[in-house]
């Protein structure tokens, strides 16, 4: 199992925590143990697929948009950017924004932002420890101010910036919009649901999020659960025992600690922590040291 040095990053809003990424000229460095001071470039073959940050605003973000992968790899030869939030605390009041309250073209959008109102017509969700919110790629967003969350996502540093209350940057400069690049990329749909609902549950894997990026599982413990090693795909499957399209799992602690152990190795997580796990470890066994240990599970 592998733990990274976490990436921090001081920005206009607040602040960022990478603490697993294989974004080029950002790559993770393990922590500790036998391979201390390797990137994570040196034990996944490959662009790694996923990008785990703990994001603490003191400021709104400003409201953006990521492109599919389509319009990635014709622009930037990368991949676009799938996300999902997680809330881990939110001071009174605050609020985020995901996707459309009201249907607008592509013109409409241009017009609203040169007339500073495209806010008008934003969806906005007032949030709460706990909350979840999936982001395809498309989708209108922000995080405000207040909140701090946990963030998985594609591997992809590609950001349309659409409105950023004309406020300087760190620079003491307005920061660039991306008032074009976004119109191509935005999802104009309306939805009924913009928050993704479940049923919180002790002891028991709840999932969260499952699509063709990332697969993402809350756990709320009391007491020891292990993940046994199976594969396939009746809800039985062991994400650690996945192999081929998935040969890891990756642990995110929200709150509470324990200990992951496994059938090689033995390690703590805590909050605002990530371990890597790889299949090739086996089982995996968790152990909270206190009632109440919170933590999501992904993998690819």
């Amino acid at each position: 199992m592998y733990k990274f040095t976490p990436i921090l990053k001081t920005l206009v809003w607040g602040t960022e925590s990478w603490v697993l990424s294989g974004v080029p000229g950002n790559e993770s460095v393990v922590a500790e143990g036998p391979e201390a001071g390797k990137k994570i470039t040196d034990l996944y073959p490959g662009q790694f697929p996923l990008l785990i940050k703990f994001i603490d605003a003191k400021r709104d973000l400003s409201i953006q948009v990521h492109p599919d992968n389509e319009l990635a790899a014709k622009r930037h030869g990368c991949s676009g950017k799938t996300e999902m939030w997680y809330v881990i605390g939110a001071e009174p009041g605050a609020k985020l924004i995901s996707g459309l309250k009201e249907p607008i073209t592509p013109d409409d959008y241009v017009r609203l932002v040169e007339q500073d109102r495209i806010t008008d017509v934003l969806a906005e969700h007032a949030v709460a420890p706990g909350d979840v919110f999936f982001l395809p790629s498309g989708r209108i967003h922000a995080i405000g101010g207040g909140c701090y969350l946990a963030e998985i996502q594609q591997t992809s540093d590609i950001t349309y910036r659409i409105y950023d209350y004309n406020r300087p940057g760190l620079d003491g400069k307005p920061r660039q919009l991306h008032t074009q690049e976004a119109k191509d990329a935005i999802d104009y749909q309306v939805y009924p649901e913009y928050r993704t609902r479940y049923e919180p549950k002790q002891n028991e894997p709840i999932e969260l999020v499952r699509c063709p990026y990332f697969t993402t599982t809350l756990y709320d413990l009391t007491k020891w659960i292990e993940i046994p090693d199976q594969v396939g795909d009746d809800e039985k499957t062991s994400f650690a025992g996945l192999t081929g399209e998935s040969p890891f799992l990756i642990a995110i602690g929200l709150s509470g600690s324990g200990t992951i152990r496994t059938e090689r190795d033995e390690t703590t997580l805590s909050p605002g922590e990530a371990v890597l796990i790889p299949a090739a470890e086996g089982k995996v066994s968790f152990l909270p040291a206190v009632s109440g240990w919170k933590f999501l599970t992904t993998h690819p």
